[in-house]
């Protein structure tokens, strides 16, 4: 089992590199399934219903989300409708959607579930990402041998502690969140294939897909302003992952692909204005 997990997506820069850059992915490792991590892909924060159906067309097998899971309200009123789309699954059982599922990938099965870190999150909140790994690891592995972890976190030091205890128990737990690829990809032990953080789709020559003037205001100020996308050097990142047969990871890769300049900002590539 090959899988290819697509870093987060970060405004409309990153939906272009996505859309320009997958394609060629798709030719060189011919993975089995394709996960996105979509939390910033509208506006740079959050997931438009559009949007899911648009990434869902152009490949993805199944978007994650995190922290932001809940900003667009159309995608909000319609998550029980849509299977592909996860949000975290250590929310509330009330809350809309849900936080894992078994896809079908060829002959064989994957188990893909959202956790959402516990630091620096005060929009939402969740329960403990580590008092409910054990039975959702066992719940899914009763499906397949083929388990995914997309943690959503900030503290470096919460993502490394949740890796140790997932070894062994899953086939990959990959962190998201800080947009920032990490060089630390690595196979565990144990078997599980992790990455502190997978980094982004978008604008590399940014400050996390928006433009660097705007975040020195903020700096400056203390007035927050997210709305300025870049477009400097679109690039889609993330990481390939092998999996054996027995669900252990044999080899994680890192993935850093450049695509072309988007002509005009990427203003005639509008992927708001595309059919669902």
């Amino acid at each position: 089992m090959k899988i290819l997990y697509i870093a987060e997506i970060v405004g409309k820069a990153g939906v272009y590199a996505y859309k320009k850059g997958l394609p060629e992915l798709k030719s060189r490792f011919n993975p089995d399934f394709i996960i996105a991590c979509a939390d910033g892909a509208t506006g740079g924060s959050g997931l438009g219903r559009n949007h899911a159906a648009y990434l869902h067309k152009l490949g993805a097998n199944a978007l994650t989300l995190g922290e932001c899971c809940f900003f667009k309200k159309d995608l909000t009123e319609n998550l029980a409708k849509i299977s592909y789309v996860l949000r975290p699954d250590n929310l509330n059982p009330e809350a809309p959607g849900i936080g894992s599922r078994v896809f079908k990938a060829g002959n064989l099965k994957v188990a893909v579930a959202v956790l959402l870190g516990q630091s620096s999150f005060r929009r939402i909140h969740s329960s403990s990402p580590f008092s409910g790994l054990p039975a959702l690891l066992e719940r899914l592995r009763l499906e397949t041998p083929f388990t995914f972890i997309d943690f959503h976190a900030q503290a470096t030091a919460e993502k490394q502690t949740f890796f140790a205890m997932a070894d062994g128990h899953c086939s990959a737990a990959i962190g998201s969140h800080c947009r920032v690829q990490t060089g630390d990809a690595k196979v565990l032990p144990g078997g599980t294939a992790v990455i502190t953080d997978a980094g982004r789709t978008g604008s590399q020559n940014s400050v996390g897909g928006t433009e660097p003037d705007s975040r020195i205001q903020e700096y400056l100020t203390g007035i927050p302003d997210w709305t300025k996308e870049a477009w400097a050097k679109p690039e889609l990142q993330g990481v390939l992952i092998d999996i054996g047969d027995d669900g252990k990871a044999r080899s994680i890769e890192r993935v850093q692909h450049e695509v072309p300049d988007a002509p005009n900002s990427g203003q005639e590539d509008n992927p708001d204005e595309d059919d669902d």
